[in-house]
């Protein structure tokens, strides 16, 4: 089997898989979604009551449940270093909760304003290490994303607690998305039979096909979707598009909590394992 990196964005990845089968590309999609972990917000405590702040008197509410705002911090994408930490269930604080299995947040903010990812900040003192390299390393990288607005008078003071998780567990834990695959293009062209008459160039929703002065060429074959539109609207039959069944452009997209290539990564390795104790459990039969 062969791997090409197509194209590697910060957020996203495509990759040519060749001399594969469909189920293993399946399989690796699976388990981008489902089994990669990462790091969400699990626990929220919400702080009630009045509070005192630069001679002002604020109430500690918003106009938003406390449900609806736990929900908001729940999705936020919150920086995974898989090398840190462990599952809580696995941790040796026999899931207290610690530094080496979870993160904890505070959010402090007095109205008006609108309360946003960027004020959720580490709690001091929680994480080992320099203070101020702890709190600019797990910051929610999307800082502009809303969560509340406060009006005059009100405040928001919770602190957050973020876990391992997967994606089979709750949407939360999901590293990726947009995670799909299509076979490889093959697009052949019969000159004999071509007549130029330019209709499947038009009818092409990628621009896969041009004319080079009378002759009919592809462009960019791997934009091609497998439409088969300039193949069904060619009346001399000239085109022909199938799918190579043996290589495939794969593609997907992260949150921000793990980047394309530690996705991939790890989504290999756990294949890896799963394959080795599946071997082990079939000897033992």
């Amino acid at each position: 089997m062969k791997v090409k990196i197509m194209e590697m964005k910060d957020d996203s990845m495509r990759l040519l898989i060749e001399n594969s089968t469909p189920m293993f590309v399946n399989m690796l999609r699976r388990t981008l979604l489902n089994d990669v972990p990462k790091m969400a917000i699990e626990d929220v405590e919400f702080h009630l009551g009045p509070i005192r702040h630069e001679g002002k008197d604020y109430e500690s509410i918003s106009p938003l449940f406390d449900e609806i705002i736990a929900h908001r911090l729940g999705m936020l994408p919150v920086p995974t270093e898989l090398d840190m930490f462990t599952f809580v269930d696995k941790c040796k604080c026999d899931g207290a909760g610690c530094p080496s299995c979870t993160i904890k947040y505070m959010i402090n903010k007095t109205g008006p304003c609108t309360v946003y990812s960027k004020d959720l900040e580490v709690v001091k003192g929680w994480l080992p290490g320099d203070e101020k390299l702890a709190e600019e390393k797990f910051k929610i990288n999307d800082g502009n994303i809303p969560i509340v607005k406060l009006t005059d008078r009100q405040a928001l003071m919770i602190y957050a607690t973020a876990q391992l998780g997967t994606g089979k567990e709750h949407a939360k834990w999901q590293a990726t998305s947009g995670v799909g695959y299509r076979y490889y293009p093959e697009i052949k062209i019969n000159t004999e039979k071509c007549d130029g008459c330019g209709k499947c160039v038009k009818s092409c929703p990628k621009n896969v096909l041009a004319f080079k002065g009378k002759k009919l060429e592809i462009k960019n074959i791997e934009e091609c979707n497998l439409c088969k539109s300039c193949e069904n609207v060619c009346s001399s039959g000239a085109i022909k598009v199938k799918g190579d069944d043996s290589r495939f452009i794969f593609g997907f997209e992260t949150d921000g909590s793990l980047t394309p290539k530690d996705a991939l990564k790890t989504a290999l390795k756990i294949m890896g394992e799963k394959c080795m104790d599946f071997e082990e459990k079939i000897k033992k039969i």
